[in-house]
């Protein structure tokens, strides 16, 4: 009797939930989105009535709000490494990076309410996770003012998290709370899929909905394949059938799309180029910001449901390729950096746009670019949709990092790369490279100077190593990660986010007239650096007039340089 009345009240509670619980996007006939506040309460709401949801807390953002991770599994478990075996595809969606699009936060909303209430039948092959907001300080800090381009809702979050950082630049170098904590979401769900939901801006055109894919080329292996050959067109069609025509990520602003555009390229301080480090397919849904905010989540959720119906159907090929592209890269022994579009190779997308007309400006009196919405067009358009890499590095049979690098190896921990410690001190023989020139941005971009036009030589010598210093053998699932943040070359390496620019800065240094005694009686014991100087003279007029280039001259060939200056503090183990 007593089960008979529980599940009475059970089904009287969600019956109640289900006709009052009208979000508030509902309410405002898609004037307003949930604050961040009323979203987290929704989601505890669901998680209190139905056995498929369920709630966990992961690390304090910067923001000091704990990150939120829903879960919905239609037979109420909810451990990853049980969804993995029972051959579940794993769906992470990713909302609120930026506030002020906030489009993904209340679709995902609706979306999850229907999953629990049946007017969605939950596929039984898959499972998702929902961060309801991402960026916790940017929603709380709302405005109707921050997106000038954008047409609703009345209110809407800030770009900026609680340190005025850009989320989305930031899944390498992890200089927030908030991507430590997504850093540790991702490996726990170990999604097969990830949904990171924006708005976009940029040029006009007829499409409410653009997708931003992860470069497939990049990608790579059997995902990357099977990602560009069947996945994304099954969701371009997926959208067709419920009438939201759906584009790729429109990537130009002025001028004629006519002419075909690139793909946009997505290293991995993006999320879907994070994602990609680990080959799980990931995409960013991009709404038009000009469109009404209602049809902006209305897009939204048919995305959703496009990618639910679309992995249901294509679950065993998903996990096949994702877990044969795994084993390729851990024997994978050369991987490419800094991607350039194949301007030879190219797919024909339908593109609905408007016609890019002129008139002059009330503002400043001269020509202004409007689109036009009395001239609508529809083009096949060249999408530039195939990329090479410009930098080949082999990988070596393990990396060398020394202790003091803590942050280095504290985000490789968090990345699930495993490591061993040296058990005495040491001396290997191994290859590293010299910086032999870079340039560094001259403003801040994203809390950093990053550094860029990078020249490498490459040395061996027999270097001293300590007891703890860290071994890092490659052939690892995460080689791609592993080399992406110690190649110094690649994309968005350590060494490019200025995590190793201490060793660009000279510890010693000399007086020049104690120098000049010691360096003319080195000189005398080393013939051919002699020599040397004499050449370089010869050869180069200002260096031949100035005493101080002279003297360093000498200083940087003698021992009582110091060799940790412009020498890359991460070494390579090598077969050679």
């Amino acid at each position: 009797m007593k089960k008979i009345l529980f599940n009475i009240i059970l089904l009287f509670s969600i019956t109640c939930f289900s006709q009052k619980n009208a979000i508030t996007f509902e309410k405002s006939n898609g004037k307003q989105s949930s604050d961040y506040f009323e979203c987290i309460k929704f989601y505890k709401d669901l998680d209190a009535l139905y056995p498929t949801v369920q709630i966990k807390l992961f690390d304090a953002t910067d923001a000091g709000e704990p990150l939120h991770l829903v879960l919905f599994s239609k037979n109420g478990q909810f451990n990853p490494v049980q969804w993995h075996n029972q051959n579940k595809v794993v769906i992470l969606i990713n909302n609120g990076i930026h506030p002020g699009e906030p489009d993904g936060i209340d679709a995902s909303m609706l979306l999850l309410r229907d999953l629990t209430n049946g007017t969605i039948k939950a596929p039984d092959n898959v499972v998702i996770g929902i961060i309801p907001v991402y960026n916790i300080g940017g929603s709380l800090n709302r405005s109707p003012f921050s997106r000038v381009n954008q047409q609703g809702p009345e209110l809407y979050g800030f770009r900026g998290n609680s340190q005025n950082l850009d989320l989305n630049r930031d899944f390498i170098k992890s200089d927030t709370k908030e991507a430590v904590a997504f850093a540790r979401i991702f490996h726990w769900m170990n999604p097969d899929i990830l949904v990171d939901n924006h708005v976009s801006d940029g040029a006009d055109y007829q499409h409410t909905m653009t997708l931003l894919t992860t470069q497939h080329n990049k990608l790579g292996g059997a995902i990357g394949s099977f990602l560009h050959n069947t996945f994304e067109p099954a969701l371009f069609a997926g959208m067709d059938a419920k009438n939201w025509p759906m584009c790729p990520y429109v990537n130009f602003e002025e001028g004629n799309p006519g002419k075909g555009w690139e793909a946009f390229y997505d290293p991995p301080r993006y999320s879907s180029g994070y994602a990609a480090l680990f080959q799980t397919m990931a995409f960013m849904p991009e709404t038009h910001m000009l469109k009404p905010f209602a049809d902006r989540v209305k897009s939204t959720y048919a995305l959703l449901t496009t990618f639910l119906e679309k992995t249901s159907l294509y679950a065993n090929d998903i996990i096949t390729n994702r877990k044969t592209a795994i084993s390729e890269v851990m024997r994978q022994q050369s991987f490419g950096y800094n991607w350039k579009a194949d301007t030879s190779k190219f797919d024909i997308i339908k593109f609905k746009g408007y016609a890019a007309d002129s008139a002059i400006s009330a503002v400043t009196g001269f020509k202004r670019l409007f689109y036009n919405h009395e001239k609508p067009f529809e083009l096949p358009v060249r999408l530039y949709d195939y990329f090479q890499p410009t930098v080949m590095v082999n990988k070596p049979k393990a990396y060398i990092i020394p202790k003091g690098w803590h942050k280095a190896l504290d985000l490789l921990r968090l990345n699930g790369i495993a490591m061993q410690t040296l058990k005495k001190d040491t001396t290997i023989l191994v290859e590293y490279y010299h910086i032999d020139n870079y340039k560094s941005y001259s403003k801040p971009y994203e809390k950093h100077h990053p550094n860029y036009d990078i020249q490498l030589s490459t040395k061996k010598d027999s270097i001293h190593f300590l007891k703890g210093d860290l071994l890092v053998y490659t052939g690892q699932p995460g080689d791609a990660y592993l080399m992406e943040v110690l190649e110094p070359l690649s994309d968005d390496s350590f060494f490019r986010w200025n995590f190793f620019d201490a060793v660009l800065q000279q510890k010693e240094g000399y007086s020049n007239y104690r120098w000049e005694d010691v360096a003319a009686s080195f000189l005398e014991q080393h013939p051919e650096i002699k020599q040397q100087l004499e050449e370089k003279k010869q050869a180069d007029k200002t260096f031949a007039a100035s005493a101080d280039a002279q003297l360093y001259f000498v200083y940087t060939h003698s021992p009582y340089y110091e060799p940790a200056h412009l020498r890359y503090p991460v070494y390579r183990l090598t077969n050679n």
